[in-house]
């Protein structure tokens, strides 16, 4: 039978499959041995989707990838990915911006859960990279699918489930070690990983003062058992503790150096989250539904400032309906979502927001080559006025072709958060904030070329944030700190992705971004560099038992306000960061590793007054069994 003819389902199966090379545990000379994977699927709307037959934005890191790269944090992952803006002010306190947007307009989740809890925006700091089979970033709007907070994308972090095991300790600049394992069985399993980081940190002042480290452990239980052949039940449980240091600010300062003072402060951050699961299959796989309760709660203190206790609890149900077939394999499938949410914060014990909600999402694979996915949500919210948000995407390659075509077109919103409305910290409030309203459209091309060893994806971006809230250091004429811009902040630019694979052992990778943000009135978004370029590569050497890596990050065209002297918005220099890693597998199962980051020691800040750490070295010894 001719290929052309196959079914769109079947196609998206064949062009989907890759070969990648063995990690440690494969023996000597093995690792050039390829091994056939099952397609890349991710998670880009109410049922899992072929990441080639996705029409919106996306980039999955791997976490096996991403350790031989020497990259062991989550936000350290993040800054290679094209369309992401990742600024640390801090080692305790890194927010990511996706295509210019506010920080909190970016949803990230752990397995599928908030990783925040009542209505803040989520910092990211120590979370290991040891214990994650993958990163999925969603670029653009994704409010039909995840609600409120997702107005500009998503970053899910999936952590490891697999049998077997794998541990490490790494040794450096402090102490890092970790432990991942599990159990597969016929009729379900479970899965441990623990993962624990001492950190001794840096001199985030800059001036030569006390170093600033991070403490944190993490742990995550998770299993499943089905219990006849159509229910399945599960359920997840995550915990993670951080203490840190940081400096406190000055905002007498006359200058960068003077704005950070080195001091004692000290931050303890507690995390938990839950989700409890029932899936079950109806009509021979026709219908499968899925019942979930998830809660997400944080605790947060700094010093002497009273602890802010947050937390969200949903309730959410998803059914998907496979219209020509059963619904895992149809091509053409209808889903339906219910939500209840519900997010309190300390900081107004009296005002509990609640959210319920319905949508729908449609998805096609045309006999063409054209996979189009439709979505539509409706969120009546018991503070804000209800909000209506669809989602449109389309993905082209025909038949025997090297290129894929994706374009998508939709819009998201943000509601205020409890500090907006209400104040705090001697700011004052605005309760008649409005909710933030995002509208956005895409388009690109992905081309393989060289007989499949090279990718290359260009897209183009452009996106409208209506009612941006605002921040003012001074009380406004309404008596608040907070307001909604008048008129249209604007973001636009392109996002460039490739890979080619040199040989069967060299590997180049790159990421550029050009991103043209401004605010309503003109003036130029804040921490959102204009040119962003990432590079990377990897060699294996040894047949195979060894990899050495690099990576390169340069940055350019960064602004923000200087919180000293006349408080201007001014340009952050240019900077430019190396890192390199190396690892060999000592025998079938322990492998050595190195890794050296910001190899040339250079100067950069992502923010006004906070130094960047300098060069740093870690070895470790990681085993599989």
């Amino acid at each position: 039978m001719d290929q052309s003819h196959q079914a769109p389902a079947t196609r998206r199966l064949l062009a989907l499959t890759v070969t990648i090379v063995l990690p440690v545990g494969a023996g000597p000379g093995a690792a050039q041995e390829p091994v056939v994977l099952d397609p890349l699927v991710i998670s880009g709307g109410f049922a899992p989707i072929p990441a080639a037959a996705y029409g919106r934005a996306t980039t999955t890191l791997h976490g096996e990838d991403l350790r031989e790269r020497g990259i062991l944090t989550v936000q350290d992952a993040l800054r290679g990915v094209p369309g992401l803006s990742v600024s640390s002010s801090g080692t305790s306190n890194t927010l990511v911006r996706i295509r210019g947007a506010e920080a909190n307009h970016t949803l990230i989740l752990i397995d599928g859960i908030e990783a925040s809890a009542g209505d803040g925006q989520y910092a990211l700091s120590g979370i290991d990279t040891a214990t994650v089979d993958r990163i999925e970033v969603l670029r653009g709007p994704q409010s039909v699918f995840y609600g409120a907070d997702a107005a500009a994308g998503v970053v899910n972090i999936i952590t490891t489930r697999e049998g077997g095991g794998r541990a490490g300790v790494e040794i450096g600049n402090g102490v890092a070690g970790w432990l991942s394992t599990g159990i597969d069985g016929p009729r379900g399993g479970l899965s441990l990983s623990y993962s624990g980081r001492d950190d001794r940190g840096y001199d985030v002042s800059g001036d030569g003062g006390e170093e600033d480290g991070i403490r944190r452990h993490g742990l995550s239980l998770a299993g499943d058992a089905r219990l006849t052949d159509g229910l399945r039940a599960g359920f997840l449980l995550r915990l993670a503790e951080e203490r840190y240091d940081y400096d406190l600010t000055s905002f007498n300062a006359a200058t960068a150096d003077e704005y950070l003072v080195d001091g004692p402060g000290e931050g303890e951050r507690d995390e938990r989250a839950a989700e409890t699961f029932l899936e079950y299959d109806a009509m021979d796989g026709r219908v499968l539904h899925r019942l979930a309760y998830q809660e997400t709660r944080l605790d947060l203190a700094q010093d002497d400032d009273p602890a802010i206790e947050a937390r969200t609890r949903a309730l959410k149900y998803r059914a998907t309906i496979g219209l020509d077939g059963p619904a895992e394999d149809a091509d053409r499938t209808l889903s339906l979502a219910l939500d209840h949410r519900r997010d309190e914060n300390s900081l107004s014990p009296d005002n509990r927001r609640r959210n319920n909600s319905v949508a729908l999402e449609y998805r096609a694979a045309l006999p063409s080559g054209i996979d189009l996915q439709l979505g539509l949500r409706h969120d009546d919210n018991s503070v804000f006025a209800s909000t209506t948000t669809y989602a449109a995407a389309i993905s082209w390659q025909p038949p025997g072709s090297p290129y894929r075509l994706h374009a998508s077109a939709g819009t998201g919103s943000v509601n205020p958060d409890y500090f907006e409305l209400l104040g705090g910290y001697g700011l004052v409030g605005n309760p008649d904030l409005r909710p933030e309203q995002n509208r956005s459209f895409d388009i690109g091309v992905e081309a393989g070329f060289a007989a499949g060893r090279g990718l290359i994806d260009v897209t183009y971006f452009n996106e409208r944030l209506e009612d941006e809230i605002a921040f003012s250091g001074v009380v406004l004429a309404d008596g608040t700190n907070f307001s909604n811009d008048a008129g249209t902040s604007r973001r636009e630019g392109v996002e460039i992705a490739a890979r080619y694979d040199l040989s069967d052992d060299l590997t180049v990778a790159g990421a550029y971004t050009y991103l043209d943000a401004s605010n309503a009135d003109g003036s130029v978004e804040l921490r959102r560099p204009r040119h962003e370029l990432a590079l990377n590569a990897r060699l294996r050497v040894a047949e195979g038992r060894g990899v050495l890596a690099a990576d390169l990050k340069h940055v350019r065209g960064n602004f923000d306000a200087q919180y000293f002297g006349n408080y201007a918005v001014a340009e952050l220099p240019d900077y430019t960061v190396v890192g390199v890693a190396g690892s060999y597998d000592l025998t079938d199962t322990v492998r050595a590793t190195a890794r050296i980051t910001n190899l040339l020691d250079d100067d950069h800040v992502d923010v006004w007054g906070y130094a960047g750490e300098g060069r740093t070295a870690w070895v470790g010894l990681q085993t599989r069994w």
